[in-house]
């Protein structure tokens, strides 16, 4: 007998005292089984949706010569995506600083006026009646002055008013007009969804009651080109009922920001049911059919169980459901 054999026996032995079979080592872990109280989770659809899209509008009217975005580009509160031009307002200011300019000669001459004429009043050679024209017609040249400069600064921020700026941070979802269109005053020029997408979710009526503010919803990883599923939390639910559905909106981080509109499925409570839920490595197939290991008095065995659904969560990420095969109260050893 070789000392081979030997150890092999000796293995056999210490197994058999353990009350555990040869293929169990004597440390291995154990699980109480327990019934539990799990939420009865339901598949609805969602949407990612911007929390508002606001239009770019211009604030004159005119021909749109310039157009910096597209579809799908990121901008910035303020920045400047299009211009409108005007051409009678380039006219207008033309036109009122050749007047300015007029103006600004009958003002001089206006103050040379009153100067010479106040000489000669305090020489005495005119009355003082003249001097007092000549203040009034100085007063005169130069509130004119004023005023069309005035009126050409109205017409100068018309024309910065051309440049369109974006209502806030976020992206281009479309553009409504191309380079050489004629838009009015208040005219939208591209729409820009902002940051922080959510989910809009549509639930059907009947599981309406169970849903409230503050409960957790599921996204599975390959709905979003991930391994593990996303969990989110629903922030609002809305009190009108569309075609038989609750609208509700949720948060889930890592949502993504680039497509919107994108359908997404996704788990919600519709109520609570008991369960057997146990970690996935609790079960092991073989032959097609999934076994767990069941502690009994002196001895472990193999029991054939019913798997059901996958219900992974925050504490237990490989969380399935057991249909059949086991009872609260049971040990279950890893294999």
């Amino acid at each position: 007998m070789t000392a081979r054999f030997v150890r092999f026996l000796a293995l056999q032995a210490a197994l058999a005292a353990a009350g555990l079979p040869s293929g169990v080592a004597a440390a291995a872990e154990t699980l109480t089984v327990e019934r539990q109280q799990i939420a009865d989770e339901k598949a609805v659809f969602a949407t990612v949706e911007s929390i508002s899209v606001v239009p770019a509008r211009g604030r004159i009217g005119g021909t749109v010569v310039q157009l910096n975005v597209r579809e799908g580009d990121r901008v910035t509160r303020g920045q400047a995506i299009a211009a409108i031009g005007d051409e009678k307002l380039v006219l207008q200011m033309k036109s009122l600083d050749a007047q300015i300019e007029a103006l600004h000669a009958q003002a001089n001459q206006a103050q040379i006026d009153f100067t010479r004429i106040e000489g000669l009043v305090e020489r005495g050679t005119l009355p003082r009646v003249k001097l007092d024209e000549a203040r009034t017609a100085l007063n005169v040249a130069e509130n004119g002055l004023r005023a069309k400069t005035a009126e050409r600064a109205v017409v100068n921020q018309q024309l910065s008013e051309g440049q369109v700026l974006a209502p806030s941070d976020g992206r281009v979802l479309k553009k409504l007009v191309t380079v050489g269109s004629v838009v009015l005053p208040g005219d939208p020029v591209v729409t820009v969804a902002q940051q922080n997408f959510k989910l809009r979710l549509r639930v059907p009526e009947r599981h309406a009651r169970f849903l409230k503010t503050g409960d957790r919803i599921r996204v599975d990883g390959a709905e979003l080109g991930e391994n593990s599923p996303k969990w989110g939390v629903i922030d609002l639910v809305y009190p009108q009922i569309e075609e038989g559905r609750v609208i509700a909106d949720a948060s889930v981080e890592g949502l993504g920001e680039y497509f919107v509109g994108d359908r997404l499925r996704v788990w919600v409570s519709g109520g609570s049911r008991p369960a057997f839920v146990i970690p996935a490595g609790y079960v092991k197939t073989r032959f097609g059919i999934d076994y767990v290991s069941l502690v009994q008095p002196g001895r472990t065995i193999d029991v054939p169980v019913q798997r059901g659904r996958e219900l992974p969560s925050p504490s237990l990420p490989d969380g399935l459901e057991i249909l059949s095969g086991i009872g609260a109260g049971d040990q279950l050893v890893r294999p």
